[in-house]
């Protein structure tokens, strides 16, 4: 079957086909303003395709737009949602719809990766932190406003505060490179503190896996991190090979 992947995030769509052998083809990322997708975003987009598996945390009208696209251009759509278990991933949440989609899938993207253990990161509008044990069971996690994000609420109270800019650096002599410092070291310290506390819970250290917008801000190139842009699509592909 020929089918394509999205994921519409809130300032993103990511898409790939999905190839025979269940892993992704190249993934094509376009930026918008999360209030409408940007002439032209489909051009990449085969004209016909069988299916579509759809994950989407962005704004209503942009998820009605991409539906309404996709719908002329293949047969079948599904939008993945979060589940209680799916193979021996099992979702630490009682409410499991209350987990977001892109944190579920995500984890099964970690999950499809190894079994782990994992500590799943992702860095968008928010940071959120899933653990998830050798074992497949999601341990739980936490959820923080982005360095971006922390910028914005601070211009929003205090506008001599500037959304952006500055250098990071241990100590500061000046507010652009004292805020940006502040705010990553808030977002670094929260993905510090839940790796130990990660290692102390489950007696080993778990492997990183970092995607979303924001990693590349977060972490320099030249750091050891294991970056994975594309996890919450690689885990979409396990969903909709279940779906099949």
């Amino acid at each position: 079957m020929n089918s394509v992947l999205f994921d519409l995030g809130n300032t993103r769509l990511k898409f790939a086909p999905l190839r025979d052998d269940g892993s992704l083809g190249d993934v094509v990322a376009v930026a918008h303003d999360g209030d409408a997708l940007p002439m032209g975003w489909d051009v990449a987009l085969p004209v016909r395709f069988d299916a579509a598996a759809v994950t989407s945390v962005g704004a209503p009208a942009l998820r009605v737009a991409l539906l309404d696209a996709l719908s002329v251009r293949c047969g079948r759509i599904s939008i993945a949602r979060t589940v209680p278990c799916v193979g021996d991933l099992r979702i630490a949440y009682p409410q499991p719809e209350t987990l977001g989609t892109d944190r579920f899938l995500a984890m099964l993207g970690a999950r499809a990766r190894g079994a782990g253990p994992w500590l799943v990161v992702g860095v968008g509008t928010a940071i959120t932190l899933d653990l998830i044990d050798a074992n497949g069971l999601h341990r739980g996690g936490r959820i923080a406003p982005s360095p971006a994000l922390m910028r914005e609420a601070l211009h929003a109270r205090a506008t001599q505060l500037p959304e952006h800019g500055g250098q990071r650096v241990a100590f500061a002599d000046n507010t652009l490179d004292a805020l940006r410092s502040g705010c990553d070291g808030a977002a670094r310290g929260l993905i510090d503190s839940g790796l130990h506390d990660a290692t102390a819970l489950l007696g080993e250290s778990p492997g990183l896996l970092l995607h979303g917008g924001g990693v590349d801000a977060l972490f320099g190139a030249d750091e050891v991190t294991m970056q994975a842009p594309s996890l919450v699509l690689e885990g979409l592909a396990v969903w909709a090979r279940m779906a099949a």
